[in-house]
């Protein structure tokens, strides 16, 4: 289940960043804040079920493999967060409507290719969208309101840490799967 947590901390990083951006420069109030936050928590409980959905039709054919496939998946996402690009467009400008819609695919399309890698996680998928929807949800709700309070300079930190985190789950199933932990 910890892993599960750090999944679902790690993905949240990304709309965290985003909705801390939207708190600093535009101040939305508390129902401009609930929705950003159902819309990212929506889309990053939904994305890992179709991910999942692709993984587990993909891992049947690649079974012998699928720990090096999640490790790939998951250093690739963490590299890409550690980068500190990972919702640059969606910050830059208010969100409602279509633009929030956008926003809400644009940071979740990292779940998405999370939810491939749960067959070698081992974690139930249904547990693991709800547990990610409801920490992104959390996570973007506190996002705007520090935004709101301190700034937005604490947004790339964020997604470097959950970058950070995604590659240690990589690292983990490779370790594992190997026999080298």
């Amino acid at each position: 289940m910890l892993a599960a947590f750090l999944l679902a901390l790690a993905l949240a990083m990304d709309a965290f960043a985003v909705a801390l951006t939207q708190g600093a420069r535009f101040r939305p109030g508390w129902g401009g804040a609930l929705a950003i936050a159902l819309t990212f928590g929506v889309f990053q409980g939904a994305m890992p079920l179709i991910g999942w959905g692709i993984g587990t039709v993909a891992f049947e054919y690649v079974e012998a493999v699928d720990h090096w496939i999640a490790f790939a998946l998951l250093t690739f996402l963490g590299l890409r967060m550690l980068g500190g690009h990972v919702g640059e467009d969606e910050a830059a400008r208010k969100l409602t409507g279509r633009a929030l819609l956008v926003a809400g695919v644009a940071t979740s399309i990292d779940a998405l290719a999370a939810g491939i890698t749960l067959p070698a996680l081992d974690i139930p998928p249904l547990t693991s969208a709800a547990l990610i929807g409801l920490v992104t949800f959390g996570l973007s709700v506190a996002g705007v309101a520090l935004g709101r309070g301190a700034g937005d300079r604490w947004g790339s930190w964020a997604e470097r840490v959950g970058g950070v985190i995604l590659i240690g789950l990589g690292v983990k199933i490779l370790a594992e799967h190997t026999g080298w932990l």
